[in-house]
């Protein structure tokens, strides 16, 4: 991948617009820039089988969240409240986050 700029981050509200989890809103809880993959809570959930740890002495079978492609999400204004595209504004000498809809900055 030659552009592994992503407009999603970590802590960000997300809704899922495609896949089995369509229509999911949650958050964010990691961002994967190299593969261009979020990791959002409850969603995606897979089994795993664990062995015992001294983390987890019983081991078993577990929930885990697996990565999504970030092309399956969008990104929720926190100022409309819409599911939202994102653009990106110079000012000074950061770059911010500006609503499609909305036209507000997101922080």
């Amino acid at each position: 991948m030659s552009n592994n700029k992503m407009r999603i981050k970590k802590g960000d509200a997300v809704e899922i617009i495609s896949g089995k989890d369509k229509g999911v809103k949650s958050v964010v809880m990691r961002a994967i820039p190299e593969s261009r993959r979020v990791i959002v809570e409850k969603v995606a959930i897979a089994k795993k089988a664990r062995r015992p740890t001294r983390d987890n002495p019983q081991g078993g079978i577990m929930s885990i969240e697996r990565p999504v492609h970030v092309s399956t999400v969008m990104l929720i204004c926190p100022k409309c409240n819409k599911a939202t595209r994102v653009s990106m504004k110079v000012d000074g000498k950061e770059k911010v986050r500006i609503c499609k809809k909305c036209g507000k900055e997101i922080d």
